[in-house]
């Protein structure tokens, strides 16, 4: 299974809101990049709110990464 951060590494150059959030996490260096946590990640993401990493798009992506990875 790929961490969050792996998976939506894979969103990076779409020109949307997945996409924008990819690269706002990419250029993190501080974003928990070998975290499957949803509570640890939701909680970074909401102490490091941007204008695109968003609690919203967060959560969209989160039930995909769920999805895929049977979590």
């Amino acid at each position: 299974m790929k961490s969050f951060y792996h998976f939506v590494l894979t969103y990076r150059g779409a020109s949307n809101a997945y996409g924008y959030f990819a690269e706002e996490v990419f250029e993190d260096s501080m974003f928990p990049r070998m975290s499957s946590s949803f509570s640890e990640l939701s909680e970074y993401i909401e102490m490091q709110a941007s204008t695109y990493m968003t609690t919203s798009v967060f959560d969209e992506l989160w039930d995909v990464y769920a999805t895929k990875y049977s979590i």
